[in-house]
Parts: C-alpha cells; structure tokens; sequence
C-alpha cells in the first residue's frame, strides 16, 4: 500500500523520495539541501532529530539511516507508534538493493526509472575501469585527520572506478591516522578529498599532501545513494582525470 506521508531523517533518501513521488514528504532534516526547493516542515539534525516535531506529523513512514541517525532516536520514534525504516549501505549494491527496499516496499512505489538508470550507469563504469588499479587515500575529516576505512559506501564505490582505498583494511570505518602516513607519496596515488561531511576546498586540503595529486570531489556523489548515483559515475570520474593530469 502507498504511503500517503513519509518524513526523512537521510538527505539521501529525502531526495530519492522526493524526485520519485513528489509531495510524498513532509517532513526531513535541516541538512535535506535536494531538491532545492524542497517545501517540508524542518524536523532539525539527523543527530538531534525534533522526535515530537516528527511524531506531531504523525506520518505512515519515517525513514532512518543506522550511520546517520542515533538508536536512540529511532527507539523513540518506534515507543511512540511510528514505523521506522533504518537502512544500512556499506557497498554500491546495498545502496541499489536498500534504495529499491524504500521506494518499493517502505513507500508503496513504482521501482521508478532513475534508479534503472543508476544501476546502468555503474556496470558501464566498472566495465571501462576494470583494469585500473589507483591507491588513494580519502580523508573524510580534518582536525583531527580521519580517512574511509573499511566497509564504506564511499570505498565501494570508488572501488567500482578503479580506484582502491589504502585504508579498507583498517579495523574502523572511519580510523584516525597520522598526517605522515596518510601523505607519504609512497603509499598512495592520490588523495581524494570530499566537500562533505568537512568541506575540502582548493585552498583547505590539497596543501597538507604536496606531491599527491590532489582530486576534489562532490560529497553528494561519493556518499550519498540516492538520484545523484545516476551521474556520480561521470562527475567522480571528470575530478579524478583532472586530479591525474
């Protein structure tokens, strides 16, 4: 059965709900930036969900990510009646299979035909990438430094683009290593530095690896599974060949 109200506590899934079957939401977090003009109530952070606010809109689903958003939260969500649907995407696949499971089973949608698209999208770029082997190191924070490890989404997928994460063995997921490993030309190939959840820019981030070609990426393309898998395969790839030039 189709849902008739859906409030997202996952930028992500904000947009893939929101692209699919608009006026569908209405609720999600302040951090829920896509669409733009998306014209829902504001239920705060996906750390500090407004649990009353979210309860007062009293919708058929919430959705929730187990990264993104406390147990907490969704424990209380669950104590006051509401159907919760959590997520959990360490790998490209799990994303599609995660992003079918919410559309289709959570919200009572069509498979729509963006996701089709995605899906394509990535075969053809693991295809053509298929022998490359690249090393990279991908911070994902600054001060104190923090770099993907293992079993990310993000690893995965740049996995998918030839380019294997030097630290995907680590024992985390999201370890602290020291400035002098992670810039030692030695051990990678490039340093692929996000604009989220830090926001890595030309003037903070590529100076702290000299001699390292440096590739700036898009967050919402690197992590986020949702509509922006479509292109994600062409954006990431246009900043590593200009990162290598």
């Amino acid at each position: 059965m189709r849902c008739r109200s859906v409030v997202s506590l996952v930028p992500s899934l904000t947009e893939a709900v929101a692209v699919t079957a608009p006026g569908l939401l209405t609720g999600a977090t302040d951090w829920c930036g896509h669409p733009g003009d998306l014209d829902v109530v504001r239920v705060r952070g996906t750390k500090n969900p407004d649990v009353a606010a979210v309860v007062r809109l009293a919708p058929d689903l919430v959705l929730a990510n187990e990264e993104e958003n406390r147990p907490q939260d969704v424990r209380a969500l669950r104590e006051a009646g509401l159907r919760v649907l959590v997520t959990e995407v360490r790998s490209l696949a799990q994303g599609f299979a995660e992003l079918h499971r919410v559309l289709t089973e959570g919200c009572g949608l069509r498979r729509p035909g963006w996701l089709d698209d995605a899906e394509r999208a990535w075969d053809r770029a693991r295809a053509e990438h298929a022998g490359r082997d690249l090393r990279a190191v991908v911070p994902v924070w600054r001060r104190p430094w923090r770099v993907l490890g293992r079993d990310t989404f993000a690893g995965d997928l740049l996995a998918h683009l030839g380019v294997r994460n030097v630290h995907a063995g680590h024992a985390e997921r999201y370890p602290r290593i020291p400035l002098e490993q992670l810039a030692d030309p030695a051990r990678a190939d490039l340093v692929v530095l996000p604009d989220e959840p830090y926001r890595f820019t030309a003037e903070d981030g590529p100076e702290a690896f000299p001699g390292m070609p440096a590739a700036l990426v898009s967050g919402r393309h690197l992590t986020w599974y949702g509509p922006s898998l479509a292109e994600a395969p062409r954006v990431i790839g246009a900043a590593l060949r200009a990162a290598l030039r």
